[in-house]
């Protein structure tokens, strides 16, 4: 059954007119429509709905791949009183006895904070088979990088940077099939709040039409 996202405002990312309660219909694994809710609603009378509060946006690529999943940990929860919350790199990190089974845990539940910062996509090569892994069984997507990115690592692929440059792929025009459905939602209500709060305000993250996270 076809599921209508629809949100307070979607921006498209390729420089079309943001729409006021927008709304993308997914059919499948792919986008079959975008446009304002109430035209798609009521050509799609069987759809399924989702409404998210705030901004929806394309999905975005966060730059650091290698650094965040490769040359960092994320500690389980259950260690947050030894290790804390926050990923742990350097000094800290080489303190640790790492085994393919403690990265692989790692890289999944690096994963799934990218995908709550509305994260699809990584830049950056991976080498270690438990990261690949991780990635790959998430759905996200690996591009290439040509330099190390400037400024700190971060979670946020927003820190730093504007909504244009962190998207992945804007979502399509009409006409256009067969694009994934791969989009996140943001709780702010317009893209300078989302530059102003970051994308930590992030409340769902949808690829390839699944909904891969959704903030509880």
């Amino acid at each position: 059954m076809p599921t209508l996202h629809a949100a307070d405002l979607l921006i498209t990312g390729d420089g079309r007119s943001s729409v006021p309660q927008g709304a993308v219909l997914v059919d499948g694994r792919t986008v079959a429509a975008v446009g304002p809710y109430g035209e798609l609603a009521a050509a799609h009378p069987t759809a399924r709905v989702r409404r998210w509060p705030g901004l929806l946006t394309p999905g975005l690529l966060n730059p650091y791949g290698p650094e965040l999943l490769e040359q960092a940990y994320h500690p389980d929860p259950r260690e947050a009183g030894e290790l804390g919350g926050e990923p742990l790199t350097g000094e800290a990190l080489a303190g640790l006895a790492m085994t393919d089974v403690r990265r692989g845990a790692s890289a999944r539940r690096g994963v799934q904070r990218l995908l709550a910062h509305g994260v699809v996509a990584v830049a950056g090569d991976l080498w270690r088979p438990a990261v690949v892994d991780a990635v790959y069984r998430a759905g996200l997507s690996v591009e290439q990088r040509f330099e190390r990115p400037a400024g700190p690592v971060t979670l946020d692929p927003l820190a730093g940077r504007s909504l244009a440059e962190a998207i992945l792929l804007p979502l399509p025009p009409d006409g256009v099939g067969g694009v994934d459905a791969t989009f996140a939602v943001f709780e702010v209500p317009d893209e300078a709040a989302l530059g102003e709060r970051g994308a930590g305000t992030c409340v769902a993250t949808v690829l390839a039409g699944r909904l891969v996270y959704r903030r509880r």
